[in-house]
């Protein structure tokens, strides 16, 4: 069963949960980063953290997106285009 759903995510160009599809540090100086996490369905959840990623970290901003391509955008305005995050992804979860 589980190879029968890894193909249809390939088709469909979905990421198996928990897949990180975008990593990147929010600044040169800090901990802050900017991480993607997909949902398995499509979907993804855009997040900074601060800390020791994946293993020991605190979620500073976070939010769900219907789409692993909005999430991803999301992510690239926080870490690439200065956009705060707060304006994009709102309060920790």
């Amino acid at each position: 069963m589980q190879q029968r759903i890894d193909t249809v995510r390939e088709q469909l160009g979905i990421s198996p949960p928990g897949t990180v599809t975008f990593l990147a540090h929010l600044n040169e100086v800090g901990d802050d980063m900017v991480v993607v996490e997909a949902d398995g369905f499509g979907g993804a959840t855009t997040r900074v953290v601060v800390g020791n990623y994946p293993v020991d970290y605190l979620t500073k901003f976070e939010r769900s997106f219907p789409g692993e391509g909005e999430a991803e955008a999301a992510a690239g305005d926080v870490a690439f285009k200065g956009v705060p995050a707060a304006r994009i992804l709102g309060g920790s979860g």
